[in-house]
């Protein structure tokens, strides 16, 4: 292995542009260029960054040792693939793929070249979350709000793919159970996919979690509860923060004195950071990515349920249409109504 890694960008939109600017400040490895078919967008990028242009990622293949692939989902098993099979330490970002067949064959091909493959699921890699794990043990219940304002370049795929199988991946991680069943309701106000979504998932273990995802919000919240025997655990992924609500005693007398809180100290380093340090880590150790195919897949999969489970009610095929299904329009509002007033009021409970 080279003394500094070579790596490659595909793809000069945010996130690609956010993974070269972590790359471009670390001493350990080069970032030797930047592709996207917008030549514009990629010159611009790699002249931030101190990097090369270019346009076919094809030419930037044979210059590099690992990759990171940040382009639209449905390109995302094409570049994968031509990069693994160019012997490439691939991540690439989440979701895997488009469907289950074409993420197995990436799985398949990064095991016969014999390199990493990682998926883009960066926020295992946020501190609040690394710091939570140390204290969740067998969770009975967990909801979770994903909501933020509506981005046009992810109009191609629905709020499940785009911003709820973050938290898919997050929940498979953090309950160590299989899921039994899953209901899910949902609806397209802008795009011609599902923009809102509100989904419960059952586990063998009798544990449920209810998520909620949401594009169409003004204001940004992303939190995580878990709720276990003698925890409660609030996390903020937005702003890296974590508070731990646990009792002193077996009974509970007095909420004030026989519940302690703990504010862990998270390091101030970037979710980012933190990944790529991880896959270069992961490259130079020959050890298989935390965030591996393997999850990737395991989370795709769940996200494709739930958007099936969402098209039995058509949901999503009124192009745009500000009005909902009348089987399920009444609950979606109310679903909606709720996360309008919590848009106004995030302050957690004390104890």
């Amino acid at each position: 292995m080279k003394e500094k890694l070579r790596f490659g960008v595909i793809g000069a939109g945010r996130m690609g542009t956010n993974h070269a600017k972590v790359i471009s400040k670390r001493d350990d490895v080069e970032l030797v260029g930047i592709c996207d078919t917008n030549t514009w967008s990629a010159q611009i990028a790699a002249w931030r960054c101190g990097a090369m242009a270019f346009s076919d990622y094809r030419e930037l293949l044979p210059k590099i040792d690992a990759v990171i692939v940040a382009v639209p989902t449905e390109r995302h098993y094409e570049i994968g693939m031509a990069s693994l099979e160019a012997g490439l330490h691939t991540l690439i970002e989440k979701p895997i793929a488009s469907n289950i067949d074409e993420a197995r064959l990436l799985l398949d091909k990064s095991q016969d070249r014999g390199v990493q493959l990682q998926v883009g699921h960066v926020e295992r890699f946020n501190p609040a979350v690394l710091a939570a794990i140390e204290h969740i043990s067998e969770p009975r219940f967990l909801t979770v709000e994903r909501l933020g304002p509506y981005d046009p370049r992810m109009a191609g795929i629905g709020v499940v793919l785009d911003l709820m199988i973050h938290d898919l991946d997050i929940l498979l991680t953090l309950v160590d159970s299989k899921v039994t069943s899953l209901e899910a309701l949902g609806a397209s106000l802008i795009s011609k996919h599902e923009d809102i979504a509100n989904v419960r998932v059952r586990f063998e273990n009798g544990c449920i979690a209810d998520l909620t995802a949401s594009r169409i919000s003004l204001k940004r919240c992303r939190k995580i509860r878990i709720f276990q025997e003698s925890s409660y655990i609030s996390l903020d992924y937005l702003n890296a923060s974590l508070d731990v609500y646990r009792k002193k005693r077996p009974d509970i007398k007095n909420l004030l004195k026989d519940v302690e809180r703990v504010t862990p100290r998270l390091t101030r380093r970037g979710s980012l950071d933190i990944e790529i340090d991880h896959f270069t880590e992961c490259i130079r150790n020959n050890r298989k990515p935390w965030p591996s195919a393997e999850y990737g897949i395991e989370a795709l999969k769940l996200a494709l349920q739930i958007t099936e489970e969402l098209e039995k009610y058509e949901v999503g095929s009124h192009g745009g249409s500000a009005s909902f299904l009348p089987r399920i329009g009444g609950a979606i509002r109310n679903a909606a109504r709720s996360l309008s007033k919590n848009l106004g009021s995030e302050q957690e409970p004390r104890p």
